[in-house]
């Protein structure tokens, strides 16, 4: 009977054993658990105290989006069915100094061009972006002015052919030659002066590359005479180099009715064929065979 007792007691007692060896297992795992979960909330602290001091979580200012070389207006197209929507030319990356080369080839003669960038950097880059477009390819050469408004010019760059036509985005004018100063007083008109100077009331002498870039984007007008131009605020893009011949050829046989009333349609068709522009990766300069007639600088500022 003592032994069965005995034997009872040992077994209890090692079960007892095994259930305290499992609790002490058990607070064992916990306490090395809540050393390692404060461990990391150590570290996790410290690493964002370092983030803090090194401004990590400052507040970033915005990135200010880039500033735009040339800004173009879209035109509607609905309102004004003569234009075409060609999308717009780029509004950053455009280089503000140098020249372009822009080549004509009319269905008369090729004419050479070069595009001053320095004095007229948007005009210059929207003849780029339609020449790579091949825009002007095939176009006709709508007006032909001479002596009307004071002008002496072949327009082109309508697909339309109407004047009121071109690519749908104008900009801000460039390089926009000064209005010549108003007449004196009666009074000091009446004192002796010298004579006037013809060429100071030129603006955009022969030669000249003009655009009217709050019309469309596409226009442009070729000079072939000294041209007062009073009432016109063209941008000048550029000067005549090469092939007068061809424009010559187009002046010679003049302009008949535009179907409005006046002469101002050439009399024979005016194609461009092909028109390129290239860059010259030069200086910006005026062309060394540029017309004498062309003022000084302080005789035709640009605004």
């Amino acid at each position: 009977m003592a032994t069965s007792i005995t034997r009872q007691r040992k077994l209890a007692r090692a079960k007892l054993d095994r259930q305290l060896a499992r609790r002490a297992e058990r607070e064992r795992r916990k306490r090395q658990i809540r050393a390692v979960a404060a461990g990391v909330t150590t570290l996790a602290v410290a690493v964002l105290g370092w983030m803090w001091i090194q401004g990590v979580f400052d507040k970033k200012p915005a990135t200010p989006p880039a500033a735009s070389d040339c800004t173009w207006n879209p035109q509607n197209v609905s309102a004004n069915p003569n234009l075409k929507d060609v999308s717009t030319p780029r509004t950053t990356g455009i280089s503000p100094t140098g020249t372009s080369v822009m080549t004509v080839t009319l269905n008369t003669g090729t004419v050479g061009i070069t595009l001053d960038r320095t004095a007229a950097k948007c005009g210059s880059e929207s003849l780029a972006f339609l020449a790579g477009q091949g825009y002007y390819n095939n176009t006709k050469c709508h007006e032909l002015t001479n002596g009307e408004n004071g002008q002496f010019a072949l327009r082109c760059g309508d697909h339309s052919g109407t004047g009121d036509g071109g690519a749908a985005y104008t900009w801000v004018p460039e390089n926009v030659p000064a209005k010549a100063p108003a007449s004196a007083s009666p009074e000091a008109s009446a004192a002796p002066s010298a004579s006037p100077n013809p060429a100071a009331t030129v603006r955009y002498p022969k030669g000249t590359i003009a655009m009217q870039p709050g019309l469309t984007g596409s226009q442009f007008l070729i000079f072939f005479k000294d041209s007062a131009a009073p009432d016109a605020d063209y941008s000048i893009v550029g000067y005549v180099t090469t092939g007068w011949d061809a424009i010559d050829k187009i002046v010679a046989a003049g302009a008949v009715d535009n179907g409005k009333g006046t002469n101002t349609k050439p009399k024979d068709d005016v194609t461009i064929q092909t028109l390129s522009v290239v860059d010259a990766n030069e200086p910006s300069a005026a062309p060394s065979n540029q017309p004498s007639t062309q003022p000084s600088p302080s005789a035709t500022p640009s605004s």
